[in-house]
């Protein structure tokens, strides 16, 4: 086998450091003078590498990030990332400590949980998530006086407030109303709060299908993720702005060993692949462990090796996959397969990989961050 990079011998993740950055400055192009963009990094930044996304993303001038937990927004940390990391998610309040030691802010997800993170004595700063219409997450807009309560609560300093569109996404007609409902009660609890003294902290409503299909709306941050990745959550999503968002990721692996199944010989467990003809099978070392979907087993998915198509034969395993190479002589042991990616004309995206799959680019990405080396080029 041929001499490889370091972290390329079995499976890997390749990070296009090029298009991520010009995936920044695009969405920057599009977010309203004075808005920041706010780059969504959890679940290992979508499977990218949170640290290694969030420090090329430092160097283009992106000052702030959100992850989903206090862990992740201190491996930002300790990994050299500046500027402002709000967590979205959930953090028991017995870790105030490490929120001020790691200047992280935390989302105030009810008024009860508000009141709980202050009583602990500790200043931290803070973000007011607001339930328009989702009810995950938040306050419910119409809590006036409770939203408004938090404000002057002695140990937390609120340095924001949001809400998230559910159905941003959409263009049906149903789902475009019912997110302009939800615009409207937020900024109408802005309103309401100013009239009441209230001075406003920075604003965000949009992701990114928020910002791609509701461009233009009055805030201090877009949270962008799967756009900032270059890639829609599904192939059919279709939306207002038409930007140039490239992939950033690929998935790949190699081919660590080719053998010849002999006509009515099965691979693999359940023997679900039978040979109809003397077949060559090529072992590639990557599986679901990986995060590359299970249920692409059996034909359903394919791999490019060089300038070739050819399809999965079997189960896909936890830690290997086979793919049917019979009608390809020039594959060899230490060829370089993808299975998220181009190669030449060929491309297996992520949207059509998912879609594939029956799930969306933001599941499939994410999934792959847990053991695999990430390679940024």
């Amino acid at each position: 086998m041929d001499k490889t990079v370091f972290g390329t011998d079995r499976a890997w993740i390749e990070i296009n450091v090029g298009n991520l950055r010009h995936n920044a400055e695009v969405l920057r192009d599009e977010v309203p003078s004075g808005c920041e963009l706010m780059a969504v990094v959890k679940a290992q930044a979508y499977g990218h590498g949170a640290v290694l996304t969030a420090t090329q993303l430092n160097r283009v001038g992106v000052r702030a990030f959100a992850v989903a937990t206090i862990d992740e927004g201190i491996e930002l940390r300790e990994g050299g990332v500046g500027g402002e990391i709000l967590i979205l998610g959930y953090t028991g309040v017995g870790r105030a400590s490490e929120l001020k030691e790691y200047d992280i802010m935390q989302t105030l997800i009810s008024h009860e949980y508000a009141e709980a993170l202050n009583d602990q004595g500790i200043a931290v700063k803070t973000h007011i998530k607001v339930d328009t219409g989702m009810h995950r997450l938040g306050i419910p807009a119409g809590e006036l006086s409770g939203i408004r309560d938090i404000f002057f609560m002695e140990n937390l300093e609120v340095c924001g407030m949001f809400t998230h569109l559910c159905c941003a996404d959409s263009r049906k007609p149903e789902d475009v109303r019912f997110t302009r409902e939800q615009i409207d009660r937020f900024y109408k609890l802005a309103d309401d709060l100013r009239d009441s003294g209230i001075s406003i902290p920075k604003l965000h409503i949009q992701s990114s299908y928020g910002l791609l299909n509701y461009p233009g709306l009055a805030c201090g941050y877009v949270r962008a993720g799967i756009a900032l990745y270059g890639v829609p959550s599904t192939p059919k999503d279709d939306t207002i702005l038409k930007l140039d968002l490239r992939p950033v990721l690929s998935l790949k692996s190699r081919v660590v060993l080719i053998r010849l199944v002999k006509k009515g010989d099965g691979v693999g467990y359940g023997r679900s692949f039978t040979a109809s003809r003397d077949t060559r099978i090529a072992i590639l070392p990557v599986g679901y462990g990986d995060g590359f979907p299970r249920s692409l087993s059996d034909g359903k998915g394919h791999v490019l090796i060089g300038r070739h198509v050819v399809p999965i034969a079997g189960r896909i395993c936890m830690d290997q996959l086979a793919v049917d190479v019979t009608d390809v002589e020039d594959v060899s042991v230490g060829d370089v397969a993808t299975l998220i990616g181009a190669e030449g004309y060929h491309e297996l995206s992520a949207p059509s990989v998912a879609d594939s799959s029956g799930s969306i680019s933001n599941e499939l990405l994410c999934r792959m961050g847990a053991r695999l080396p990430v390679i940024a080029k």
